[in-house]
């Protein structure tokens, strides 16, 4: 494969399935080519199980190619039945506008704005499908859809095989999403649609439609969908989702993210969600034997492609303060507490578990009795302990929980 976009996408294991490679390749090497990803905006703020799919768009931007960042304010307000095991909550058309306007700093960060050929287009897809016609919509685009094969289709199949029941209106959602293809290669030349691997029939629905009312071909690539060694969906903590967005999720607490890499996921970490060559991936880690080492590069080399080198540094610094050194580190996560409380007094448990620290009362009594909680490196032995002023130094204390989790509680 001559090709150096898609070679690389195959070095660093972004390939999974395309419609017709060897085609695709031809053409994406005499010119820059379109090509777009859809993000449904459930959220304020994606999370890193999206982060796949920003890389991609990124080095399309590297070879010279423009990617569309499909924003679905119309598709949104359906929901897609992928891999979902029942209908997510419908939000009304304000809030996925306020979630649209929060998703976009992500791609603004990540994605090269400045240069004028290659910069990512941003499209709602409420721009169109609010405005369908429901008649005319049935009789010009559903016409070319059978339930038939609809129905062989894994977002369908799965939620019917376990019987779970799934809405018309979800049903109806690889046709907007085929629509959307159609749309966006008619009005802005976009010849290809990349996303997860779950999402192949979908895409396919696409070039289907296109090629029938428009006697074009179009592309559709898919990129494997990442399970982690341990078994868990990547991205999701005892915390819950590693957000992308710096207000829901501080560059330190991302950094550390990465950094808590299982050894056996590092390497293809590397090439998913760094700037390193493939080649030059394999060549570090034949040189380093130290997996911790290695660990941090990659915490460094993520967190720099999203938050600046300079949050990587601090978090790394923050990390060695901590870890190593026993000290505070300035970029932990912080906690605050209105002085008024702390005078009075304020129970450890209720403290710990309000600030979702741990889940429970329960659990908090239960770290306490195996030595697990502590405040500024010391073991905290009473679970009636109340916190006050005399436990706070220039109204900062460190608490931490274990050996991976520390915050740093200021009173205000």
């Amino acid at each position: 494969m001559k090709n150096t976009l898609l070679q690389e996408m195959q070095e660093r294991g972004y390939l999974n399935q395309c419609t017709n490679l060897d085609k695709l390749s031809k053409i994406s090497e005499k010119k820059s080519i379109s090509g777009y990803i859809g993000f449904d905006c459930t959220a304020t703020s994606l999370h890193v199980g999206s982060l796949l799919q920003i890389m991609i768009l990124r080095l399309m931007q590297k070879y010279g190619h423009q990617p569309i960042v499909l924003l679905g304010g119309g598709t949104t307000l359906i929901g897609d039945p992928s891999g979902k095991d029942k209908t997510r909550k419908i939000l009304k058309q304000d809030e996925i506008k306020k979630n649209i306007k929060s998703v976009k700093k992500v791609f603004n960060k990540i994605l090269n704005t400045s240069n004028k050929k290659t910069k990512p287009i941003f499209i709602d897809n409420a721009e169109w499908l609010t405005k369908l016609n429901y008649i005319e919509f049935l009789r010009d685009i559903g016409s070319h859809f059978t339930i038939n094969k609809m129905l062989t289709f894994d977002s369908v199949k799965l939620r019917l095989e376990r019987e779970q029941s799934l809405s018309y209106m979800e049903f109806n959602y690889m046709i907007l999403q085929a629509y959307d293809f159609f749309q966006l290669y008619k009005n802005y030349n976009c010849i290809l649609q990349i996303g997860g691997s779950d999402q192949w029939g979908n895409i396919v629905n696409g070039t289907d439609l296109i090629r029938r009312l428009l006697q074009k071909e179009a592309f559709g690539l898919t990129s494997p969908l990442i399970t982690l060694s341990s078994g868990s969906k990547m991205g999701k903590t005892e915390k819950g989702a590693i957000w992308l967005n710096e207000d829901e999720l501080s560059p330190y607490e991302y950094w550390q993210f990465w950094r808590n890499t299982d050894d056996r996921d590092v390497k293809r970490f590397f090439k998913f969600f760094t700037e390193v060559a493939p080649k030059e991936v394999d060549e570090l880690f034949q040189r380093e034997k130290n997996i911790n080492n290695l660990k941090i590069l990659l915490a460094n080399e993520t967190t720099k492609i999203l938050h600046g080198e300079d949050a990587s540094k601090k978090a790394e610094r923050t990390a060695k303060d901590t870890f190593d050194e026993g000290g505070i580190g300035s970029d932990l996560p912080e906690i605050k507490i209105d002085s008024k409380i702390i005078k009075k007094g304020l129970s450890i448990l209720d403290f710990i578990a309000n600030n979702k620290i741990l889940n429970s009362k329960s659990e908090v009594r239960r770290a306490i009795a195996n030595r697990g909680l502590k405040i500024d490196g010391i073991i905290i032995e009473d679970e009636k302990k109340i916190l006050q002023l005399k436990d706070f130094k220039k109204n900062i204390l460190k608490l931490s929980y274990g050996k991976k989790k520390h915050y740093l509680v200021k009173i205000t």
